[in-house]
C-alpha cells in the first residue's frame, strides 16, 4: 500500500512502529486469555466442545499425513511459490500498458501500478491453489517453509521501525490505541452475543492484526497442535487485508478528494 498510494517514508516509519507497539500490547492481553480460557469460558457460557474435536482432527491429520520430507518436497514447495510470483510479474507487464492505453481514468484506483496487480494476483492463485491437490504439500512442511519467509518479511518491515517517532507524533499512537479500542469492543460484544469461546477471539483476532508471526504463538497458547489453525487463519487475514487494505486506500482517496 506504501508503494502503491506512494505514502511518504516518515509516516510510513511512524505507523509501523504504531503497529507493532499497539499490536504487541494487545498480545500481552491475548496471551493472559490463553493462560485462564477455561475459567473465561466457563464464566461466559461458551461450548468449547467444537476446539476439542478440532484438536482431535488436527492431531489425527498429523497422524495420517505426515512425512519425512524430502529435497524434492521442498523444491517443489520453492518452484509453486516464485512460479505464482513469476506468473504474476509476467501477467502484470501485459495487464499494466492495456489499462494505461485502454482505460486511463483507471489509474486512480491503482490499476496501472504494477506492484498492485502483482500483489492480488500472487494472493489470488495462491487462495486458488488451496482448492487443489497442491494443499497436500502440508503434509511435509509448506506452511513451515512459507512462515520462513514471512519472518523474513515481518523483520525487513520491521527495520523502518523507529521507537522515536512515538515521541515526535504522539497523536498517531492515539489514533493506533482508538483503532484497537473499536477492534477489541466490535471482538468482545460479537463473542459475547454468540457465546464463542475465547479461543476462537483470540486466534482470530491476531490472524488479522499480527498475521502469521504471532497468530501460531496465540493458537499454541491454548494448545500445542492448535498452531497450525494459527497459520492458516493468519494466511487468510493476510489474503483478506490485501483487498481490504485497498479498497480502504480507495475509501480515503474519496474522502480526501
Amino acid at each position: 500500500m506504501k508503494e502503491i498510494y506512494g505514502a511518504d517514508g516518515k509516516i510510513f516509519t511512524v505507523m509501523v512502529t504504531v503497529d507493532i507497539v499497539v499490536a504487541n500490547l494487545w498480545m500481552a492481553c491475548l496471551l493472559y486469555f490463553a493462560a485462564n480460557h477455561k475459567r473465561i469460558d466457563a464464566k461466559s457460557g461458551a461450548d468449547t466442545s467444537g476446539i476439542n474435536k478440532l484438536i482431535d482432527k488436527v492431531e489425527a491429520f498429523e497422524r495420517a499425513h505426515a512425512r519425512r520430507p524430502e529435497l524434492k518436497d521442498f523444491m517443489f514447495i520453492l518452484a509453486i511459490g516464485f512460479g505464482a510470483a513469476g506468473v504474476a510479474h509476467l501477467a502484470a507487464d501485459f495487464l499494466v500498458p492495456f489499462f494505461k492505453v485502454n482505460y486511463p481514468a483507471l489509474e486512480k484506483f491503482s490499476l496501472h501500478s504494477k506492484l498492485f496487480w502483482i500483489i492480488v494476483l500472487v494472493t489470488t492463485i495462491g487462495l486458488l491453489l488451496s482448492f487443489t491437490k497442491v494443499r497436500q504439500l502440508e503434509a511435509v512442511g509448506a506452511s513451515k517453509v512459507g512462515s520462513s519467509f514471512l519472518y523474513i518479511l515481518v523483520a525487513t518491515i520491521g527495520l523502518h521501525m523507529d521507537i522515536t517517532q512515538i515521541v515526535e507524533a504522539p497523536k498517531y499512537v492515539v489514533i493506533g490505541l482508538i483503532w484497537m479500542a473499536v477492534h477489541v469492543a466490535l471482538l468482545f460484544i460479537v463473542g459475547r452475543a454468540i457465546k464463542a469461546p475465547i479461543f476462537y477471539l483470540a486466534v482470530g483476532s491476531k490472524a488479522n492484526i499480527g498475521g502469521a508471526a504471532s497468530a501460531p504463538v496465540i493458537a499454541s497458547a491454548f494448545h500445542p497442535s492448535l498452531a497450525p489453525v494459527g497459520v492458516l487463519l493468519a494466511v487468510l487475514g493476510y489474503a483478506l487485508g490485501t483487498y481490504m487494505a485497498w479498497m480502504c486506500g480507495q475509501l480515503l482517496r474519496i474522502i480526501g478528494s
